[in-house]
């Protein structure tokens, strides 16, 4: 996720596909802008050095600690929301913004929220089995571990993780809450999970795809994802561009079908010889990290950029 320095100079971050997001975002220098993931703020800082005097900038984050970095930037073109970027058509209705000529967003969770071990969101540091972008709200990832069946923890950790042993390790969770011993550190589930999970890929550690798929679940990012694209389709302006990185393959399928979906001839079956319904989105490319970025930032190694513009055709009923 985009972010620079943390406010406290422990967690630090480096912005994946810095340049290539911000250039492909930027339609017209002096446009109205949202960055839906301000982080720590590393897109937007950028994005803010190549606007024109006219141009403005909406940040967009959930995390409180982002809201707070976010005073740092003192840019009069520039202001924060606290909100998911799901609701950006809403939040921007509110301050009487309709219409932008861009939207960025940078999937996932920032280093400085994975680096905080208070957080929870790493297996690498001990700390609160939290997992909440925004921590004021919403049900932790103790929460739900304490509260839901065997069933439903099983399809979490199988749908969001992509883990073939999630129902080994539903049951032991469950074991154990029913043994009067319910998670509630992230030590406690990375143990629970190498002892569930009999092998591995070379090089991950055995809790990799429990904890994304607790983190994509209490986050709802899945949702988050496929309401906040459908939100910055309704709020582009002819010409204005979307610029999404992703961290994973769940993330980014979702991203390469909503660009295909609109970026395609649609032809009417009742009416079989009538011109097709023009093209929403023009889809502009897919971006990867550079070899140099990998090898100076490995975590960008999953990372991929799309993007796509807003053609002057009206939206589908």
């Amino acid at each position: 996720m985009g972010a620079d320095v943390n406010d406290s100079a422990t967690f630090r971050h480096t912005t994946v596909l810095l340049d290539e997001a911000v250039d492909g975002v930027l339609a017209r220098p002096d446009g109205v802008y949202v960055d839906g993931t301000f982080g720590r703020g590393g897109h937007s800082r950028l994005l803010l050095s190549k606007l024109g005097p006219q141009g403005r900038l909406i940040g967009i984050d959930r995390d409180p600690e982002a809201i707070a970095a976010a005073a740092a930037i003192t840019d009069p073109r520039f202001s924060i929301v606290h909100a998911g970027f799901a609701d950006m058509a809403e939040e921007l209705a509110a301050i009487g913004v309709h219409q932008v000529d861009g939207v960025l967003l940078d999937l996932g969770v920032s280093s400085p929220q994975i680096d905080n071990p208070e957080r929870g969101f790493s297996f690498r540091f001990d700390g609160p089995l939290d997992m909440r972008m925004d921590t004021t709200r919403g049900e932790s990832a103790a929460d739900f571990l304490a509260r839901a069946d065997e069933r439903a923890i099983a399809q979490v950790i199988r749908d969001y993780g992509e883990e073939r042993f999630a129902g080994q390790i539903a049951k032991a969770v469950v074991a154990r809450r029913e043994a009067g011993a319910p998670l509630t550190r992230t030590d406690e589930l990375r143990e629970l999970v190498a002892r569930a999970v009999k092998t591995r890929e070379p090089g991950q550690d055995p809790a990799t795809r429990t904890f994304q798929a607790l983190r994509i679940h209490v986050n709802g990012e899945l949702e988050q994802l496929d309401q906040g694209l459908k939100a910055a389709l309704r709020l582009l302006a002819p010409g204005g561009r979307l610029s999404v990185i992703s961290f994973h393959s769940l993330e980014d399928r979702r991203v390469k079908t909503f660009i295909a979906e609109y970026s395609k001839h649609v032809f009417d079956r009742r009416a079989p010889f009538a011109e097709p319904a023009p093209l929403i989105l023009n889809a502009l490319g897919r971006i990867k990290p550079s070899d140099a970025e990998v090898a100076a930032n490995p975590r960008s190694r999953s990372a991929v950029l799309r993007i796509a513009e807003r053609t002057d055709a009206p939206l589908r009923a």
